[in-house]
C-alpha cells in the first residue's frame, strides 16, 4: 500500500515561542482565571457588608432613636472635597494635610488655647511692675499660633495611633489616614515639620517657657494609648489640654519655682481645666458611644452613661470650685469671683441642662458652643480682673488691707 503524502501543518512552518513568551502566555492565563473566579467572591463578600451594615444601623435606630437618622446620614457619607471655607481655597494636595491638622474644625484649638489665656491673663497683674496690654495681647499671639501647630501635631499623633481603628467608626473613618490620602510615610515627616515650627515659636518666649512646655509632649504622645487602657482618657486629654495654664507666668518673666502664691495659683487653674476638659470631651465622646462600644475603645461617656448628668454637673463643680482656688491664692478681687466664677458657672448649668446626649449633631454643637460659653466667660473675667489692677481700682482696697497690718500689734505686743 503506498505511503501516504505528508501532511503539511501550518504550525510547523511558524517559529517556535520563546520561553520568556511561553512563560508569559502562563503567567496571562492564570492571572485570568483568578480574576475569573473572585467575581463571585466579591459579591458575596459585598453583599456581606451591606448586611452588616443594615443590620448594625437597624440596632442604633432601636437603641437610640433620636439619633439614628443623624447617625445613619453620617456612616454612609463617601468622602467629598470640601467646596467651602478655608480648605476650598487650599491647592487639592494640601487639602488632606490640613484635614489631618484639622484646620476646618478650630474647636479644638481654641480648647488648647484658652488655659494659655487664662493663664496669661492671671498672671498679668503679678508681674512687677504690672504687664502692660500690649505685653498681655502678643504673648496671647504667640500661645494662639502656638496652640494651632501643637494641636495639628497632636491630632497627626492620634491619627497615627489610630490608624486601625478610624476607619471602623463612622464619624473618623474619612480621615486622611484613614482613608488613605495620607500615607504612615508622609504623616511622619509632616509631624516633624510641625513639631520643629512649635519649637522655633517656643523659643520667641522667655527660655524658661522651654523647659515649662517640655514634659507636655509625654501627654500628647501617651494621650492616644489611654483610650485603649482606661474607662477615663478625658482626663489624660485634660492632663495634655489644660498644660497652658502653667505657661503664663513664666512667659511675663514670673518664676514659678521662686513666687509660692503664683505657683498655687497655676496649680489650681490646671487642676480646673482639666476638670473643664473632662467636661466638654466627655459631651464630644457621647457622639461614638456606639461605634466606641463596638471596637473596645474605651470612654467616659461608656463608663458614666447611666448617670451622665449629674457627673457632669460633679466635675463642673470642682472646676469651679479650683478656679475660685486659683482666685484666692493670689488675693483675686470681686471681678473674678463674680466673672470668671460666676461666669463658668452659670455657663456650664445652662450647657448641661440643654445638651441632649443622645443627639450627635446635638453634642457637636455643645461641643463647639463651650468653648465660647465657659472660655468666653472666664477669660472675660479674667480680663476683668487685670484691668481693674492695671487702672488701680484695687488701690484704695490694697491701702486699706496693708493699713490694717501696719496696725496689728505684734506678737506679744502690750496694748496699754
Amino acid at each position: 500500500m503506498p505511503n501516504p503524502a505528508p501532511t503539511l501543518r501550518v504550525r510547523s512552518l511558524l517559529a517556535r515561542p520563546s520561553a520568556f513568551a511561553r512563560t508569559s502566555i502562563q503567567l496571562q492565563c492564570a492571572a485570568r482565571t483568578r480574576w475569573t473566579a473572585s467575581r463571585p467572591m466579591r459579591k458575596v463578600a459585598q453583599a456581606t457588608s451591606t448586611r452588616w451594615a443594615a443590620t448594625a444601623a437597624a440596632s442604633a435606630r432601636a437603641q437610640h432613636p433620636e439619633s439614628a437618622v443623624a447617625h445613619d446620614n453620617l456612616s454612609l457619607q463617601p468622602y467629598r472635597p470640601p467646596t467651602t471655607g478655608l480648605l476650598a481655597r487650599l491647592p487639592r494636595a494640601w487639602v488632606p494635610y490640613a484635614e489631618l491638622m484639622r484646620l476646618d474644625k478650630p474647636a479644638g484649638t481654641y480648647y488648647l488655647f484658652l488655659p494659655c489665656l487664662f493663664s496669661t491673663l492671671l498672671a498679668a497683674p503679678l508681674a512687677v511692675p504690672i504687664a502692660p496690654p500690649s505685653s498681655v495681647l502678643g504673648t496671647s499671639l504667640l500661645f494662639f499660633t502656638g496652640a494651632l501647630i501643637m494641636r495639628g501635631a497632636g491630632c497627626t499623633v492620634n491619627d497615627l495611633w489610630d490608624r486601625n481603628l478610624d476607619p471602623r467608626v463612622a464619624r473618623t473613618r474619612l480621615r486622611p489616614i484613614a482613608r488613605g490620602a495620607v500615607s504612615v510615610r508622609q504623616a511622619i515627616p509632616f509631624l516633624g515639620a510641625q513639631l520643629l515650627a512649635g519649637l522655633a515659636l517656643l523659643l520667641q518666649l522667655p527660655s524658661q517657657c522651654f523647659f515649662y512646655a517640655t514634659p507636655s509632649l509625654l501627654f500628647v504622645a501617651t494621650y492616644p494609648l489611654a483610650k485603649r487602657v482606661t474607662n477615663y482618657p478625658q482626663f489624660v486629654l485634660g492632663l495634655t489640654f489644660s498644660w497652658g495654664a502653667f505657661m503664663g507666668c513664666p512667659a511675663l518673666g514670673i518664676d514659678l519655682l521662686g513666687h509660692t502664691p503664683a505657683l498655687l495659683s497655676a496649680a489650681c487653674l490646671y487642676a480646673s481645666c482639666v476638670a473643664w476638659t473632662i467636661v466638654y470631651d466627655m459631651i464630644y465622646a457621647y457622639q461614638d458611644i456606639r461605634d466606641d462600644a463596638k471596637v473596645g475603645i474605651k470612654s467616659i461617656a461608656l463608663a458614666q452613661e447611666a448617670n451622665a448628668k449629674a457627673f457632669l454637673t460633679a466635675v463642673s463643680a470642682l472646676q469651679v470650685a479650683l478656679l475660685a482656688g486659683a482666685g484666692a491664692a493670689i488675693g483675686a478681687g470681686p471681678v473674678f469671683y463674680a466673672g470668671t466664677c460666676g461666669g463658668a458657672a452659670a455657663t456650664l448649668g445652662y450647657m448641661i441642662t440643654k445638651v441632649d446626649l443622645q443627639n450627635v449633631e446635638d453634642c457637636w454643637a455643645w461641643f463647639r458652643k463651650g468653648a465660647w460659653f465657659t472660655g468666653g466667660a472666664i477669660s472675660l473675667g479674667l480680663a476683668g480682673e487685670y484691668l481693674a489692677h492695671y487702672l488701680g481700682w484695687y488701690d484704695g482696697r490694697a491701702h486699706d488691707e496693708m493699713m490694717q497690718v501696719e496696725a496689728r500689734p505684734a506678737d506679744g505686743a502690750v496694748l496699754t
